[in-house]
């Protein structure tokens, strides 16, 4: 539990970042900045601990490259997928449907991984689907579910369903690893994950646009601190769903739109409807129900 909540404050960090690197760079180059710098922090890490400190380099089935491939991929296309549905202005639909996610997982887990979750576990990713879901809509919810059919709503489930194979797939590859200790697990994975990405998100801008890569170098001083922050989001996830069903670690990532919830009141002033206050308070049964009962 505090290794996914650092990775969603992690990741909280990483956006708002993110979002600051606009100013100077694309929408997706932003994107990629997590991949470009993330790769080479990890590779690093990684000479720290499998080379310097001397943990044993946990052994490598052949099936961890097809999955560790397939979970970078799809995480790369679900970015791409609700990015796509933020450009058809409107963010509050299709960051609603890509909270889809939740149940994707679970289900996911349930077919690919034989780990289902208990009667109430399922309960409670209803509730902070449901309860994260009308935080995003800003008390739209209604609203939004007439607009089950528009394109930015089927962009958004799209990128929930790439998500949901992103976060079994790394698990998956984790626990593929053998007996070794979760972290040097979680951290090869990692590693592999985000060499992959670079490489093929690269590769892509070399077809399309070769001038994103030069800006994306360029801006390498806000961009490095994406890295970091990516890094740490990343390794958090990755830990967490090796020690952990995937479906729970990203139940209770959930309360990232919590803890940025709390930011903005504490920070910027903000004052919420009783309506947010009680979809927080949905959220937080949920997952409430999910870790201890799922």
């Amino acid at each position: 539990m505090p290794i996914t909540l650092a990775a969603a404050t992690f990741q909280i960090l990483r956006t708002s970042r993110q979002h600051q690197l606009r100013a100077h760079l694309s929408t997706t180059a932003a994107g990629f900045v997590r991949y470009l710098y993330g790769a080479p922090l990890a590779l690093a890490l990684s000479a720290v601990v499998f080379g310097v400190v001397g943990r044993d380099l946990p052994s490598v089935p052949w099936r961890f490259w097809p999955v560790v491939t397939m979970a970078g991929i799809a995480q790369i296309l679900a970015t791409i997928a609700l990015l796509r549905a933020f450009k058809m202005r409107d963010f509050a639909v299709g960051t609603v449907y890509a909270k889809a996610e939740v149940i994707l997982v679970a289900m996911a887990s349930t077919v690919g991984l034989g780990e289902p979750l208990r009667p109430l576990g399922w309960l409670g990713v209803g509730l902070v689907t449901l309860g994260v879901a009308s935080l995003a809509a800003r008390g739209s919810l209604r609203r939004l579910l007439a607009r089950a059919g528009d394109p930015a709503a089927l962009m958004g489930l799209v990128a929930g369903g790439l998500f949901a194979v992103a976060a079994v797939g790394i698990r998956g590859a984790s626990t593929s690893l053998g007996d070794a200790p979760a972290f040097d697990r979680a951290l090869l994975t990692l590693t592999a994950m985000l060499v992959i990405q670079t490489l093929v998100n690269g590769a892509a801008f070399l077809v399309t646009d070769r001038a994103e890569i030069t800006r994306t170098v360029q801006a390498w001083r806000p961009a490095l601190l994406v890295g970091v922050f990516s890094l740490g989001g990343s390794i958090g996830w990755a830990w967490a769903m090796t020690l952990e069903n995937a479906a729970k670690v990203r139940t209770l990532g959930q309360v990232e739109l919590l803890i940025a919830f709390a930011i903005a009141h504490a920070t910027l002033g903000e004052r919420h409807r009783r309506s947010e206050y009680v979809a927080a308070a949905v959220v937080l049964v949920g997952v409430a129900a999910v870790t201890a009962l799922g």
